[in-house]
């Protein structure tokens, strides 16, 4: 049985959330074991505070749905549209879906279903690494080419990626190539006034926002355990008040936190990233209209 979010069974009638755990992990290249972060985040999620303090709000009292793990051996090619289908049936009872990776291939199905429900959806990415090969070792499919295939949908209508530091030439050729690509790299972020930049991050961004948070896009000083942990990254609070303001001011329909790598017995990374998800259902339940 999936221990729930929260560490509390849903007894919400028509909750607001689905959290959908993806323990998938078939393309990474560096450090292995982020099959198990999904688990070890709704472990962790039983031990953070369940009062969030900035918004005064118990997010569980929205309803958080946990919906029974995705397994999937094959390509992510595979995986795509099963997760595409379960979050199409979770976004049309009008539920906000959130994914628990695994590695960032599990992004592109739960894209494709909030584009075909949205068209012109922006997606939030934040992250160290672009993801725009077109292919890389051997697969179209990838977790170094999910952005890339979510751009192959012609109802993506903005890319906005943040926290960028670790770019391939095929990646900057996309980025310069691509009109709906906005990329905010680290080195260029550094020394701003954050309040500046999120402002511009958020002004990026349509409406309907997608939002995909690679946990190597934050410092590894925060999370130690992810696959390929980049230096320089986003700190907690820059990262926390970038969510705030997109949560605040943009419609996120569904979002995903991927690329855990549990590092027992160390649980450092593995709370973070409960807090985190906790951080962003708060803010979503901040939104005025919600």
């Amino acid at each position: 049985m999936t221990f729930p979010f929260g560490g509390e069974p849903c007894v919400a009638k028509s909750p607001r959330f689905a959290i959908l755990p993806v323990p998938y992990e078939r393309t990474t290249t560096y450090r292995k074991g982020t099959a198990q972060g999904p688990a070890a985040l709704l472990a962790a999620s039983g031990q953070v505070e369940l009062f969030e303090e900035e918004t005064e709000l118990r997010p569980l009292d929205a309803g958080v749905l946990t919906l029974d793990p995705v397994c999937e051996e094959g390509m992510p090619d595979m995986l795509a549209p099963r997760i595409e289908g379960i979050c199409a049936g979770q976004l049309g009872e009008g539920r906000i879906v959130g994914l628990l990776g695994g590695e960032h291939s599990i992004s592109l199905g739960a894209i494709r279903a909030a584009a075909r429900r949205h068209g012109g959806l922006g997606i939030l990415q934040i992250d160290a690494h672009p993801d725009l090969r077109d292919s890389y070792e051997g697969t179209r499919y990838g977790h170094g080419c999910v952005m890339r295939r979510a751009l192959d949908d012609p109802r993506v209508g903005r890319l906005v990626q943040v926290g960028l530091r670790a770019i391939s030439p095929e990646d900057d050729a996309a980025m310069r190539g691509d009109t709906r690509i906005r990329p905010f790299r680290a080195c260029d972020l550094f020394g701003q006034p954050p309040a500046r930049w999120i402002a511009d991050v958020v002004d990026a961004l349509p409406e309907r926002v997608y939002l995909t948070f690679d946990l190597d896009g934050l410092d590894p000083s925060v999370i130690p355990g992810t696959g390929t942990p980049e230096p320089g990254g986003l700190g907690w609070w820059e990262a926390l008040a970038l969510l705030r303001e997109v949560c605040l001011r943009r419609d996120v329909v569904a979002f995903d936190v991927v690329e855990l790598l549990p590092e027992p017995p160390s649980a450092i990374s593995d709370f973070a990233a409960a807090h985190l998800v906790f951080k962003i259902l708060a803010y979503l339940q901040k939104r005025p209209g919600r």
